[in-house]
This record gives structure tokens, C-alpha cells and sequence, in this order.
């Protein structure tokens, strides 16, 4: 399956297909994500704040989803947003211009499991 997004200040139109995160691919994504609308070079990483805000809210399912993973995994505000940045990236790999639910659990996926003793503190 392949999706295809426009970069409007490349005036470029990239077609990306998730299955295959090839080089080619994540360097598509990359000039796109520097494309979206920085006064200076940055990546999702870089992210922080209203920024991150304006390009990683993600739609309604996803924000309950991340609302009660932080809820339920005791999330910290740094999780929450690193969380955030993730998704973002996995929407560009998607070509999705919004972030969803889908990239918000795929993102949490990524997580390193917590020890019993760690949840219990």
C-alpha cells in the first residue's frame, strides 16, 4: 500500500510506501519534514513545545489512546511528548499528514517494558 503526500515548498508530490522504509524513503521523508514550515533546519527530534503541538496533535481516537496509556503507565510529561514525536515520524513514513490513533499506538509499541518493580514504585 502506498500513500502519497505533496511537500508544498518543494512543489514536490512523493509517493511512500510504509512496507518499505528504504533509505530512499526516509530520506523523502526527511526533506519533507524540514519542508513543513521551519524558520530553521529541524527534525521531529528537534521538536518541542507549540511546534510540537501544531505538527504532531494527533486526531481525537489517538489523543484518548495516548491520554490513557499515560494514565495507565504512569507516562511522564517527557514520555508524553517523546510518544508525540515518534508518531509524527511514523506519519511521515505513512504519508499521513495528520497523526492517528494508529501511529500514536505503534509509537507506544516501540516502549520499553517496564519491571514489575518499576510499576510498583
Amino acid at each position: 500500500m502506498s500513500a502519497g503526500f505533496s511537500c508544498e515548498p518543494l512543489g514536490t508530490r512523493f509517493t511512500i510506501s510504509p512496507a518499505s522504509a528504504s533509505a530512499t524513503n526516509v530520506a523523502l521523508c526527511w526533506m519533507a519534514d524540514r519542508a513543513r514550515n521551519w524558520s530553521k533546519p529541524r527534525c521531529n527530534a528537534d521538536t518541542d513545545g507549540a511546534l510540537l503541538a501544531a505538527i504532531a496533535e494527533p486526531d481525537a481516537e489517538g489523543r484518548a489512546l495516548l491520554a490513557r496509556a499515560a494514565e495507565r503507565l504512569g507516562l511522564s510529561a517527557r514520555a508524553w511528548h517523546r510518544t508525540l514525536r515518534v508518531a509524527r515520524t511514523l506519519a511521515d513514513l505513512d504519508g499521513s499528514d495528520a497523526v492517528r490513533r494508529l501511529h500514536i499506538a505503534e509509537a507506544l509499541s516501540y516502549r520499553r517494558p517496564q519491571t514489575r518493580s518499576t510499576l510498583a514504585a
